[in-house]
Order: C-alpha cells, then structure tokens, then sequence
C-alpha cells in the first residue's frame, strides 16, 4: 500500500469521531434555523432630563435606575393593558438596557411579528415614562421620548449562519470528547521485586580444610581440658 494512503487511513481511524461529529452539528444547527418560529424585536428609546441643567450625573443615575425598572409590574401593568396581555407574559417579551455615561434608556420588545415588537416597546416606554414623571419633583428628572420603535424588516431569530455555526462549534465538542474516551490508558508500571535473599557465598579451600580439622573424628569424644 502506497505510504499516503497508508497515512490517510490512519488518520482516518483516528480522527473520525471529530470529522463526524462537526458535519452532524452543523446539519443539527441549519434544521433548528428552519424549523424554529421567527422572533422580531424593535427599540424604542427614551431620556432622562434634569429638572435644573447641570445635573446630568443625577439624570445618568436614575436612568440606570428606570432601566431596571423596565421589567418590573408596576410599570407593565399599564402596558399591558395596551398591548393585551399578562404583566407575566409581557416581561418575558421586552428588557431594557442602559448607557454608563448617557442618561438614555433602550427598550427592546419582541414578538412573533414585525408590529408586535414595535407594539410592545412603544406600550412599555410609554408605561415607564408615565411611571417616573409621577414622581418628577421628588427626583428631580423627568422622562422625555425620544424615538419610537421601527418595524424590523427582518427577523431577529433564527439566524441560519448562527445556528449552523453554533451547532457546528458543538460539534467539535462532543467529537473530542469521544476522542478522550478513545485514548488508551497509559502502561501500568511493573511492581517492584521483592530483593531475594543472598546465597552464601561457597566456603574456599582452606576454610573448608580448617572446619574438618576442628570437627571431632566419627566415635571419638574431644578429652576434657586439665583441671588446673
């Protein structure tokens, strides 16, 4: 077998869990895009003035604070009677998001279609400005409008690249997990040998000549010392 086949095939047996796992991924991805319900969203934007010029730090401060308050009940519920809906259902379907050095407050509605969002960010900033104007001397801000909401003309989920490539990036994940599985264990080292016992080492001539002189002889008894 020539010597690029024989690489390829070892690629081949090594890499194919990855090589399948990304194509998979990827198709997994693009039918998610097509099969899944279109979201719109729009924006609608609104600002917040000092009452006495000059305090656009107090104005950026409680911008901050009406944008966490987008989402809260005692400002959907005025919009929710607008748009038809549950307080409950309504903040699922619309967030705000602020600036750290602007006095500005973007809401975001969604919907199944195009004028649903646009309905549901208006219905909400116009909520949220009746709120904080309610309150306008005691903070010293008021809510000013200052650009309703546009109907999309796309939408904003799902998106076939994004999807594809969010299922392909997962792809890759569960490709080299099974690669980790795959991976053969490393070598057990060998257990340690017990040292054995050293041998006595064989007695030389001349000891071994000493030992039988010392013995007694077979039937002879060696004479008790003198007594002194």
């Amino acid at each position: 077998m020539p010597e690029p086949r024989r690489r390829a095939r070892a690629l081949a047996r090594r890499w194919w869990p990855l090589a399948l796992a990304v194509p998979l991924g990827a198709a997994a991805g693009a039918g998610y895009a097509l099969v899944s319900h279109p979201s719109y969203s729009a924006s609608s934007y609104v600002v917040v003035v000092p009452n006495n010029p000059g305090e656009n730090s107090t104005a950026v401060n409680f911008a901050q604070a009406y944008g966490r308050l987008t989402g809260q009940p005692q400002v959907l519920i005025g919009a929710a009677a607008e748009t038809g809906r549950t307080v409950t259902a309504l903040a699922g379907l619309v967030r705000g998001t602020t600036s750290p050095d602007a006095p500005m407050i973007e809401i975001t509605g969604t919907g199944a279609r195009g004028e649903e969002a646009v309905k549901n960010a208006d219905a909400v900033a116009k909520s949220l400005i009746a709120f904080g104007n309610a309150s306008s001397k005691e903070t010293g801000v008021r809510l000013v409008p200052l650009a309703p909401a546009a109907e999309p003309d796309a939408p904003a989920s799902p998106s076939a690249s994004l999807d594809t490539a969010v299922g392909a990036a997962a792809g890759v994940l569960v490709g080299a997990l099974v690669l980790l599985t795959r991976r053969k264990p490393s070598a057990t080292p060998e257990a340690p040998q017990t040292p054995q016992a050293a041998e006595p080492e064989p007695a030389l001539p001349a000891q071994a000549e000493a030992a039988g002189a010392a013995e007694p002889a077979p039937g002879k008894t060696r004479a008790p010392a003198a007594a002194r």
